[in-house]
């Protein structure tokens, strides 16, 4: 099975533009991901796709390998679609460019889903939540199946622990979403070929889409999470950990 992992990145953003090109201790953010993902024992091959010269010249600049997309892709989800088109592979990691701590334990653990024939698309799901957690709504939660299949995500507490007892609740097992997504080469093409639903706008969760037109996304648990670089704010914090 040959897996490729993609880093999708953009110099625009509203909160942060410029971001993979920040500067973390002598390297720009994007090079400390491609190493992070490099470092996978799981990836045979690891590449950025980005539509913005400043970043295609960065990463040619450290030996990176780098490929233009178009500018109107609303996802990096879609920008993975394009150049998995170009690559020879089994199965594509979306590597998220703003987690430059990436730890390659846990792209390995999402690869390791793939072992079953059955899976086409799978994720990581957090098993340490905290009522905080439960309540913030930038903290995605999902739950699943007795396979371990998703049955659905949402930024709300999911289920809901209003009339469960104390004794209940303690013993949920919780799971709160890692962004990390890898699917088989012809089911992301499938992927970045449906339309938005109605689900998916109101919850701002791109995976919705895919559930609602029936496909099953696979959420392996793990206890490792590394921290994103959304805010100049969360910059901070990164460096105070590297």
């Amino acid at each position: 099975m040959k897996v490729i992992g993609i880093i999708p990145a953009r110099y625009a953003s509203t909160r942060f533009p410029g971001k993979p090109l920040v500067d973390l201790k002598g390297k720009p953010m994007i090079q400390r991901v491609y190493e992070g993902a490099a470092a996978c024992k799981s990836l045979d091959y690891v590449i950025v796709a980005t539509d913005d010269q400043r970043i295609y010249d960065a990463v040619k600049a450290f030996g990176g390998n780098v490929e233009m997309t178009s500018e109107s892709h609303p996802s990096g989800t879609d920008r993975c679609g394009e150049v998995a088109t170009k690559l020879d592979a089994d199965v594509i990691v979306n590597v998220q460019g703003d987690e430059p701590l990436v730890n390659p334990g846990q792209i390995d653990t999402l690869c390791s889903a793939f072992e079953d024939n059955s899976v086409t698309i799978a994720t990581l799901g957090h098993t340490q939540v905290s009522p905080d957690d439960l309540g913030d709504i930038n903290r995605v939660k999902v739950i699943c199946d007795k396979n371990g299949n998703a049955l659905y995500f949402s930024r709300s507490a999911i289920p809901s622990t209003e009339r469960s007892s104390e004794e209940v609740k303690a013993n949920f097992p919780f799971m709160r979403h890692i962004g990390l997504y890898a699917y088989r080469k012809e089911t992301l093409r499938e992927l970045v070929q449906l339309q938005p639903c109605a689900l998916e706008k109101m919850e701002v969760l791109e995976q919705l889409r895919w559930m609602y037109y029936g496909y099953e996304i696979r959420v392996i648990p793990t206890n490792i999470e590394t921290p994103n670089i959304d805010t100049p704010e969360d910059l901070e914090k990164v460096l105070g950990e590297m």
